[in-house]
């Protein structure tokens, strides 16, 4: 049999063999040259200039080819705008070479073209993701590099992640976040870092064995990778079982985050504080996080003048609050002071909120805190600025009010430092939660207080007073709102101020309103046979005794109300 190679090829002087070109692939090379000549003037995704290069991208020439994907990626790196399928086409047509240096050109070329949120969508439609993966496990690292950048960019696109996570390719991608090479590594965990912002991207992630990959890159000397790895842990300590999973296999977690918080670059500090707040939301984090010295960098990061570490740190050391045994130490530590001094940040509405809670939360188990708390000025800074705060805010403000009140020894504190003169005007706002914690803290400032003096003095005013609450809150259709109104009475009966019971008794709109309390049950048989059935006593049915205590306690200094009784 004759050489069948004969036909398309020639010998050349030295013996070699040289392509025989097509016409049309010839023409195409003579067109490029003259586009490539006067690109600054040339549109190369339509019209002649596509069709020259198409040509070259279809040939069987691996030299065409390779020329054709060297002008996709030249072209692409300096002009991308969305395009069609016959742009998109012979680039996916040159991934799929085995020519190392096409492949490299034609993934450059599609990474480019994937910056255009239109080109993300019609790349994955068009079949992309498969040669993309192929390229993945090339052992050429530029090839590597190229094919991880691409998917990065496809899963910028939400629309695009479910199917990126059931392609195939969290696998290579998390195998390639251990390459030596930093480009390599850069572009994989940040491709990780976008398969995390769903729940079922982020189990398929797990499934796929990210988190010891990502946990152990916490270390690496490149910000990047700490970045991203950082922020993919944090979107991935959102899920309660993830968290659980991480307690359970990644003991250094806390302590490298915790370093992290000292670091030179302030996105990766942010990520971090961000990280433990999620990792915070479980008791066991929350623990840990104080056991391992985590309170000095996030006391540093509080004191910050960067909103976003401020706000990382905030919001992370709210979380650690919540553990009863870590209110002493973050107190300890120094934070009371930052933290009253944040609740005045009006540039952002959830720093101001988490401080405020914070305290509260602070608050919650210890006379010792609550006292530390007034005398650092947190009650003061309060009242100035209550009732000009968003209504979030307000209702942190006042619900950290209601706790501190509960200690006898602080109300008188709290009365002489006027609290009275803004938890009353805000048992009208239009937030229920702010008129409801406004009315707990005013009903246990109430109690058990030897000079009734500062609740004589706001009878009539600010607003209606006083009185105008308790009035409001006894004819609330709301029963929480009617029980707290009517236990307040009762802890002024027991106070046995007498001016203060002459203003109660002497009142045309309290006295009613607790007498019609006091049968709210009986003109309703079908709420008192559901009494009869429950087992102890209702919120209504606790309502009445507490009503009937008060004309009780007043039948002794008032006849009228004896007479209402009957």
């Amino acid at each position: 049999m004759g050489a069948c190679s004969s036909c398309c090829a020639d010998r050349d002087r030295n013996g070699l063999y040289e392509p025989v070109l097509q016409e049309n692939e010839r023409e195409a090379v003579a067109d490029l040259l003259q586009f490539l000549e006067n690109r600054t003037e040339t549109n190369f995704f339509e019209g002649d200039p596509l069709r020259a290069l198409s040509t070259l991208a279809f040939s069987d020439n691996v030299d065409l080819q390779r020329s054709a994907a060297l002008a996709f990626a030249e072209i692409t790196e300096k002009d991308v705008k969305a395009v069609d399928r016959d742009t998109l086409e012979p680039v996916l047509f040159l991934l799929q070479s085995h020519d190392v240096e096409v492949q490299r050109a034609a993934s450059a070329a599609l990474g480019n073209l994937a910056v255009n949120p239109e080109n993300k969508l019609l790349i994955v439609k068009l079949g992309g993701l498969e040669p993309l993966i192929r390229q993945m496990l090339s052992p050429n690292v530029e090839v590597q590099c190229n094919a991880v950048g691409c998917i990065t960019n496809l899963a910028t696109h939400d629309e695009n992640k479910t199917k990126i996570a059931k392609s195939g390719a969290l696998v290579p991608l998390t195998r390639l976040a251990k390459s030596k090479d930093k480009r390599v590594q850069r572009n994989a965990t940040g491709a990780l870092l976008n398969m995390t912002h769903s729940d079922e991207n982020r189990q398929q992630l797990v499934n796929a064995g990210a988190i010891p990959v990502l946990v152990n890159l916490l270390t690496s000397s490149d910000t990047d990778v700490q970045y991203y790895c950082t922020t993919a842990l944090s979107n991935i300590a959102v899920d309660s079982a993830n968290r659980k999973r991480l307690a359970q296999t990644e003991p250094k977690l806390v302590n490298a985050l915790i370093g992290l918080m000292d670091s030179t670059s302030l996105k990766v500090e942010c990520q971090a504080a961000l990280a433990l707040r999620n990792l915070a939301s479980d008791e066991k984090y929350q623990l840990e996080i104080v056991r391992s010295r985590g309170l000095t960098p996030l006391l540093r990061l509080l004191q910050s003048t960067y909103l976003p570490l401020i706000l990382s740190s905030v919001a992370c050391i709210r979380n650690i609050s919540i553990h009863p045994l870590n209110e002493s130490p973050i107190i300890d530590a120094g934070f009371l002071e930052p933290l009253i001094e944040l609740l005045a940040y009006d540039e952002n509405e959830e720093i101001q909120c988490h401080a405020i809670s914070t305290l509260r939360n602070l608050a919650a188990s210890s006379e010792r805190n609550k006292k530390a708390i007034v005398e650092a000025g947190a009650v003061e800074r309060v009242c100035t600025l209550v009732l000009n705060v968003p209504l979030s805010v307000q209702s942190e403000m006042t619900a950290c009010v209601a706790v501190l009140a509960l200690s006898d020894e602080l109300k008188p504190r709290l009365l002489q430092l006027g609290a009275l003169n803004v938890l009353i005007p805000l048992t009208e706002s239009p937030s229920v939660e702010v008129q409801g914690n406004s009315a707990a803290a005013i009903g246990n400032l109430s109690s058990k207080v030897e000079d009734y003096g500062p609740f004589i003095k706001v009878w009539d005013q600010p607003e209606r007073g006083l009185h105008g609450y308790l009035s409001r809150f006894l004819e609330s259709p709301d029963t929480t709102f009617q029980h707290i109104a009517i236990w307040t009475i009762v802890q002024f009966l027991e106070g046995d101020d007498s001016d203060l019971i002459e203003l109660i008794t002497r009142s045309n709109d309290v006295i009613p309103a607790v007498k019609r309390l006091t049968t709210s049950l009986e003109s309703d048989p079908a709420q008192q046979n559901q009494q009869q059935l429950d087992d102890g006593m209702t919120d209504e049915s606790e309502i009445v005794g507490l009503a009937r205590r008060v004309l009780s306690m007043l039948d002794v200094k008032c006849q009228e109300a004896r007479s209402w009784l009957i």
